[in-house]
């Protein structure tokens, strides 16, 4: 069973920048693809950003694309997102998840192991 921690969120102002940190236990992810995924109360789960089980493919949602950075440390199980540039409508409790498939894929449906959240705000 695999247990995924994520840390790294906070509040900050706008135009900062916050790095997130995912460490997964129990078992290697090394061979799966893993994203990150957000949301605000109300709304859906919204896809940020994934990569493949190489490291080599990334994917991100348009909306994040140039401000965020995703990368993955096979060795150690770990998964970060970089963020930089943040703006207001970044808001949000963000996720991160390993995928059912080596590939990145950007549907929440793909993922079937899901961390506790941290929360990103960003104040103008």
């Amino acid at each position: 069973q695999v247990q995924l921690v994520e840390s790294g969120g906070g509040l900050v102002q706008a135009g900062a920048s916050l790095r997130l940190s995912c460490v997964a236990s129990g078992r290697t992810v090394s061979n799966f693809g893993m994203g990150w995924f957000r949301q605000i109360p109300g709304n859906e789960r919204e896809f940020v950003a994934a990569v493949s089980s190489t490291g080599r493919e990334t994917y991100y949602a348009d909306s994040v694309k140039g401000r965020f950075t995703i990368s993955r440390d096979r060795l150690t199980n770990a998964l970060y997102l970089q963020m930089v540039s943040l703006r207001p409508e970044d808001t949000a409790v963000y996720y991160c998840a390993t995928s059912k498939f080596a590939g990145g894929t950007t549907t929440a449906q793909s993922y079937n192991t899901w961390g506790q959240g941290t929360q990103v705000t960003v104040f103008s």
